[in-house]
């Protein structure tokens, strides 16, 4: 089974970083209603686009999850 998108996404954290994966990384940490055990897309991209504290390019996470599938 695939670790989480949430699991995945905090292996990619530095905050010294202005890579998008690391800027959603700690977006998401600091995020207590991030859907932390999912590995499904939609609703991760929903939660983004309705329910974020925070606005991310969602073009950015598109490919943010392309690298997740590939891991």
């Amino acid at each position: 089974m695939r670790k989480s998108f949430y699991s995945w996404l905090m292996t990619q954290r530095n905050p010294k970083s202005h890579a998008p994966v690391a800027i959603l990384a700690d977006l998401a940490f600091e995020e207590p209603a991030f859907p932390k055990h999912t590995d499904d897309f939609d609703q991760v991209s929903r939660f983004l686009e309705e329910e974020a504290s925070f606005a991310f390019n969602l073009s950015d996470f598109d490919q943010i999850w392309e690298d997740y599938l590939a891991h």
